[in-house]
């Protein structure tokens, strides 16, 4: 046994190189078996040659050499175009030596401790690829070994065939045969001590050797994104939106997109990416970013204040001007340098905040008592105030309405209050405002705010309300 010691050792060391040379998807295969020896080619005599090699290819019981445990290791490289280059080693136990004789004919004869060890190279060929099958693996083979016969050695030129089962993707069950034809068969006491012999393995066989970086099931070879794990169908390169378009050549590989913009998503179907899109939601023309031009004026709608009516780009989009660009037309604007609402013919409406500043600006212009007089200096302001509010407002009315205390009659009350809404009212014309857009209206001391009874409450009685008309 101590050949066979040598073969383990031979075989591993060349498993030890296999890391070194991986130019290809799993390209080193290991395979272990029992072998057989059917020595009855080399007998001799019977009908012809055919009848000597094949008369009793499978009379097992009678022919073959069998050792019973595991008899054979190998190893093979996968070196292009379906073929592979291996080694193996074998041993087993000669019983059953077959002669040939004229007067007896085929003798089995047992030659006692005839220990055999085999050493082989081979160059084997798969037509499994040829086949496009993914189990069942045929192949033919070409080599030369040497063998070592008891005290006898020699070499031999080895033509097999043989057939791989892959269960899986890396292990295979495998059956092989091989013709070992001797170099000169010597003849010692009737019986060749280098006899050609058929030799038939059945083993296991183990593929390995590829590398798959990523992790994602394809190997780097074939991986056309080896660092990134990926999908089959793109190569190993990842999909990360799931549009169908590898994230290497997608330009939103975030977002599922179409394959005609590279990948980016199109909402409206316009042709135009979303991110490129300024109306992304409603299909429109390259020419305005996406954004549809209904009118056909070139402004894009949500630019054109007339987006029904063609106009020139000047008039925003309308066939006539708009100078407050309210989208109100000049012609049908009241208030064509004012930017207004359509509802309120091209005007603004007073806001809460200006009602709120003109009231409380008009309820601090004090008068002398008894007079329609300004007491303090600063109502001037107050009234400027007032007026540059009113004018933001040229078409809205107001009414000017003046208050009194207590005091005195309710006729002179009266008489007192409207004096002091028309002097208020004469101011702010005065300063630009339309006499048409204000009236002046007294109450006397018919609606006081406060308490007459007291100095303070008669102070705020005699005041000036602005009011807006509705």
């Amino acid at each position: 046994m101590k050949h066979f010691n040598k073969i383990v050792v031979v075989t591993m060391m060349i498993l030890g190189l296999s890391s070194n040379a991986q130019d290809s998807n799993n390209p080193w295969a290991f395979s272990f078996g029992v072998n057989a020896i059917d020595t009855k080619t080399s007998a001799g005599g019977g009908n012809n040659w055919l009848d000597r090699h094949f008369s009793q290819p499978f009379a097992i019981k009678e022919n073959w050499n069998i050792l019973p445990s595991i008899s054979y290791i190998g190893v093979n490289k996968y070196i292009g175009d379906n073929f592979s280059f291996g080694v193996s080693g074998s041993v087993n136990k000669i019983d059953k030596f077959v002669n040939y004789s004229s007067a007896n004919g085929y003798v089995v004869s047992n030659p006692g401790d005839l220990i055999y060890y085999g050493i082989d190279a081979t160059l084997k060929y798969s037509f499994q690829s040829l086949i496009k099958s993914k189990v069942i693996d045929p192949s033919l083979s070409l080599g030369g070994g040497y063998t070592f016969l008891g005290d006898a050695s020699y070499g031999t030129i080895n033509t097999g065939a043989g057939v791989t089962f892959w269960i899986s993707e890396n292990i295979g069950f495998e059956l092989a045969s091989k013709y070992k034809k001797s170099y000169g068969e010597r003849v010692t006491a009737g019986i060749p001590d280098a006899p050609s012999y058929f030799q038939h393995t059945a083993g296991l066989i183990f593929k390995f050797g590829g590398t798959d970086t990523d992790k994602d099931g394809i190997y780097d070879k074939e991986d056309a994104c080896p660092e990134v794990a990926g999908l089959k169908q793109f190569n190993g390169c990842p999909d990360t939106d799931g549009d169908g378009i590898v994230d290497g050549i997608d330009a939103c590989p975030e977002v599922a997109g179409l394959a005609a913009l590279n990948g980016c998503p199109d909402a409206d179907a316009d042709g135009i990416t979303d991110a490129d899109d300024a109306c992304p939601q409603v299909a429109g023309l390259a020419t305005l970013k996406g954004c549809p031009d209904a009118d056909k004026d070139g402004i894009a709608d949500k630019d054109d204040k007339c987006p029904s009516v063609a106009g020139p780009k000047e008039n925003a989009g309308c066939p006539w001007p708009d100078t407050d660009n309210d989208g109100v037309a000049d012609k049908d604007d009241a208030c064509p340098e004012v930017a207004g609402l359509l509802s309120n013919k091209g005007c603004p409406e007073v806001t809460a905040a200006d009602l709120d500043k003109i009231s409380a600006d008009a309820k601090s212009i004090y008068f002398h008592t008894g007079k329609s007089t300004f007491r303090s200096e600063d109502v001037p302001v107050k009234i400027e105030s007032i007026s540059t509010l009113l004018k933001q407002y040229p078409t809205a009315k107001f009414s000017i309405e003046g208050h009194t205390d207590s005091d005195g009659s309710e006729v002179s009350n009266q008489k007192l209050s409207q004096e002091r809404a028309d002097v208020v009212r004469n101011a702010l014309i005065e300063r630009g405002l339309k006499a048409e857009n204000l009236t002046a209206i007294g109450y006397g001391e018919s609606k006081p705010v406060a308490s007459n009874k007291t100095a303070a409450g008669k102070a705020k009685n005699r005041r000036t309300e602005v009011v807006l008309q509705k």
